[in-house]
């Protein structure tokens, strides 16, 4: 059975928010709109999908005063983390943590929050062992 995501995640502004991820991931607006849009690689593999917070009614997207992200990581593996980094570093972007080595994956990461406050971790690119 061959299965694939697509993250959506509730935004206050669907229009900023996909310019800042275009801004960072060198994506692509797929869909566009004030309401949902869809971030798509250059391969149009769907990276992520922007939902405006309580629009069409969906049950968790209904409340834009709880904290987003509660439980979430946002975890890219690319090949391209350094010059996502650079990207993060022209928009003066703060950085949670600076690239460094994960102890458990063995790669080099470094992560930041969004505009809406969702965690992300930027990761080497590596497939999964074990």
């Amino acid at each position: 059975m061959k299965m694939k995501i697509d993250p959506i995640i509730a935004v206050k502004d669907v229009e900023a928010s996909s310019k800042w991820y275009q801004s960072v991931f060198e994506c692509r607006s797929k869909h566009g709109g004030k309401t949902f849009d869809i971030l798509v690689s250059d391969n149009d593999d769907v990276l992520i999908c922007l939902h405006k917070w309580g629009e069409h009614e969906h049950p968790t997207m209904q409340s834009p005063s709880i904290t987003p992200g509660n439980g979430l990581i946002l975890y890219f593996r690319t090949k391209k983390m350094n010059t996502i980094r650079k990207n993060v570093e022209k928009l003066s972007y703060p950085i949670e943590e600076e690239i460094h080595l994960n102890p458990n994956s063995l790669k080099k990461e470094f992560s930041l929050r969004d505009p809406d406050g969702y965690y992300i971790s930027i990761t080497e690119f590596h497939s999964y062992e074990g």
